[in-house]
């Protein structure tokens, strides 16, 4: 009862707060109408490409949040959290305040967080780089390659994107390292901050007679705050982009680089109450994480290349190619390991629009997808937290993914668009194992997936600036390689033959607007972007990880209902406020486990979970900011953010509970012009004010110890400092 009175509360303020843009006197609708007409003219640029086709963003029927240059720079810099963390419906959490991430879209993802699923990988959402998918074939991702400095923009679908990209219910994250000038560009940037943060990036971009040529490349290191938690990286991107003629471009893109992060492990209750700093003790983990030095070292280099041309001016094909190898070595669970992997890919797809009179258009769109990843494993004897002699495990784990899909969108006019569309997907994982416990063996074992999941969607645009849409579509997400891993009372199958895909049927309406206003707020005249979504979520074969990720097992029915909103009002005397908030319910439906799988007999033959919540998900996360640029001091600005996040479990018996927090954030940024073509950009942050102990990370239904608590929060940065300075030539 109390989150859907909250979910009312949200959508009852939302729809106040835009009153003002509906409730014109009559004196004032010419005067509104003319800067409706010129607002039009002004966002007719703001489009979305992670469709597989620009669109305008007000004529979609999905979820999307764009961020801009502006919206990314000025952060600490080390992960991707800074730039997301203000993103409706997007769960970030840094986990050691470095590299390992964990990104949830809508509850999706929230399973990949424990001993065994998560250190640097997400799960549940296709993530992009310049069109080119740093997913691999089983749905996992890391993001260890991706330098924020390089971002040049960011689109977030939040919508279920199956029908688009396949294995991808919680949506996608489409990064964009492309420079948004054509002029000459050096810059050198460095950070430096608490416990030891260190980032040094060099950016060029400059237009040539073959396109526009630009590279970043970035180093950074952390001391971390915590016992075992250092980290150091890098990264490099670069990229040529190409105009050929009239009718074809071309983009040659690099992305590479290595990160090292060390993981200082969960704790208890206790241990988090009383000294966050510490790494995780022998009444858990023995030997602990600091004796088994446990780490993630991570090396890869991608070469992509894409190609867009037009045949006629109705008719145009597309296509994208790429090679990454990556080297991975793991310090953890007693065991080091060696992993190879070559993941390779590509598409063809095609465009085509028919006008069948003045108001009345058509926009096909269908291709193909292809992913095909493959390596070993080598499993060896750990000594000291250091590769040992013996090979224990000689595997072979690979993966493939083939899609094909098709949308067609008919226009009415400049009102109404209709979009209908449907994929199939098959994924295919295959593995042979050569040595097994240090014994030559050959077992081998493949198994595959396949779904049709329909999208359907509907947009009204209102006015030039507003729209109203509605979406309805299915989604699958498979298991990830490595939760396919079979538990011990199926050690003759390598891999779990009791594991299904998620599928999930989402239905969504929501409103969107960019335009301006001559007095919103009564502080003047403004330029408004806003987003509300309102969707209903049913899965059916949810993913559970049991006893710390060691296997997984499919988890009866889930419902998930909930609100998005988003809002920023800029206005011209050099005030910024933008807020976002979620407001969700997320429960099991259906949900009964046997209740010898835990080690802890009860009795009965099953536990019943039915109406708990799921483990993972806060009900309710936001944030609000405020900027101020004087318009006499231009130079100069400040900022203030709050972030809020509710209370939620970390187990699907709702027994262990993460408190809600709240963060402030403060900075201030200014720029010196050095002459015409040299300018200095100075900022400083304040993370956490307050200082205040919260839980960043979980671990989703740890062990449970016979003699101690379970150990599964992982404390958030204290109070931390970032200076950082930019030295920026233009010609």
């Amino acid at each position: 009862m109390r989150i859907k009175l909250s979910l009312l509360t949200v959508f009852l303020l939302y729809v106040c707060i835009y009153m003002p843009a509906f409730s014109l006197g009559d004196k004032d609708k010419h005067k509104e109408k003319d800067s409706l007409q010129k607002k039009s003219i002004l966002t007719k640029d703001i489009t979305v490409s992670a469709l597989r086709q620009t669109e305008h963003n007000l004529e979609v029927p999905l979820s999307i949040t764009i961020l801009s240059a502006i919206d990314l720079q000025n952060k600490r810099g080390l992960g991707l959290d800074d730039m997301l963390s203000n993103v409706p419906g997007l769960l970030v959490q840094s986990r050691s305040g470095n590299q390992d991430l964990r990104l949830t879209i809508r509850g999706f993802g929230a399973r990949g967080a424990g001993e065994r699923s998560n250190a640097g990988t997400t799960r549940g959402i296709r993530v992009l780089v310049d069109g080119i998918p740093e997913t691999e074939p089983d749905g996992r991702t890391a993001l260890d390659f991706i330098d924020p400095a390089a971002l040049k923009s960011a689109e977030i679908l939040r919508s279920n994107s199956s029908a688009l990209f396949g294995n991808a219910s919680g949506g996608i994250i489409s990064f964009s390292t492309i420079p948004q000038t054509d002029e000459t560009i050096l810059s050198l940037s460095s950070q430096i901050g608490s416990f030891g943060l260190q980032k040094t990036t060099f950016q060029a971009s400059t237009k040539t007679d073959i396109g526009l040529l630009y590279c970043t490349i970035g180093r950074n290191s952390f001391d971390g705050w915590r016992e075992h938690s250092q980290s150091k990286a890098f990264q490099c991107s670069g990229g040529l982009f190409s105009q050929i003629n009239q009718r074809t471009k071309t983009g040659l893109f690099i992305l590479a680089g290595n990160t090292n992060f060390k993981i200082p492990g969960p704790l208890n209750q206790v241990q988090f109450d009383s000294n966050p700093q510490q790494s995780a003790d022998t009444s858990t983990f023995n030997p602990t994480f600091i004796q088994r030095d446990e780490r993630r070292n991570n090396t890869a280099g991608r070469l992509g290349f894409t190609i867009d041309h037009s045949i006629t001016q109705d008719l145009g094909i597309g296509g994208m190619a790429y090679l990454q190898s990556k080297f991975l070595q793991r310090s953890e669970r007693n065991t080091f390991r060696d992993f190879t992997r070559y993941h390779t890919g590509g598409n063809i797809v095609m465009k085509h629009t028919m006008n069948y009179s003045e108001d009345i258009h058509q926009m096909f769109i269908g291709g193909v997808d292809y992913q095909y990843q493959d390596g070993s494993i080598l499993f060896y004897s750990l000594v000291n937290g250091e590769r040992g002699d013996i090979l224990k495990t000689n595997k072979r784990e690979g993966a493939e993914n083939i899609g094909v899909f098709l949308q067609d969108e008919i226009l009415f006019g400049e009102k109404i668009s209709l979009i209908i569309g449907a994929r199939y997907d098959n994924i295919s994982y295959f593995t042979d194992i050569y040595i097994d416990g240090a014994l030559p063996v050959y077992k081998n074992e493949m198994k595959s997936f396949e779904r049709v999941t329909p999208k359907a969607g509907i947009t009204w645009k209102l006015q030039n600036d507003m729209s109203i849409y509605a979406n309805l579509g299915g989604g699958i997400e498979v298991p990830a390689g490595n939760e396919t891993d079979p538990p011990a009372s199926l050690s003759s199958y390598i891999i779990n033959p009791l594991l299904q895909p998620i599928q999930s049927l989402s239905l969504e309406a929501g409103y969107k607007c960019d335009l301006i206003h001559d007095n919103y707020l009564l502080l003047g005249k403004a330029t408004i972007k806003g987003d509300l979504a309102i969707y209903t979520i049913s899965t059916e074969n949810d993913i559970v990880p049991y006893s710390g990720g060691r296997f997984y097992f499919n988890a009866g029915k889930t419902k998930r209902t909930g609100i998005e909103c988003s809002h920023s009002a800029q206005w011209e005397n050099g005030l910024t406020i933008s807020a976002s908030f979620t407001v969700s319910s997320n429960v099991y439906t259906e949900y009964k486990q046997d209740s010898l799988v835990n080690g802890n007999p009860t009795g009965a033959s099953y536990k019943d979970y039915a109406q708990n919540s799921i483990a993972g998900i806060p009900n309710s996360y936001g944030s609000f900011k405020i900027q101020y640029t004087p318009i006499i001091f231009s130079e100069f600005s400040c900022n203030a953010e709050i972030r809020n996040m509710s209370s939620y479990f970390a187990n699907d018996a709702n027994t262990l509970k993460v408190d809600a927090y709240s963060t402030i954030d403060i900075g201030i940024m200014y720029n010196v012009e050095i002459s015409n073509n040299l300018e200095l950009k100075i900022f400083g942050k304040v993370q956490n004010l307050l200082d205040i102990q919260y839980a960043a990370g979980v671990w989703i239904n740890p062990d449970i110890p016979k003699f101690t608590s379970p150990a599964y929060l992982e404390p958030g940065l204290p109070r931390n400092i970032v200076i950082g300075t930019s030295l920026n030539w233009t010609n």
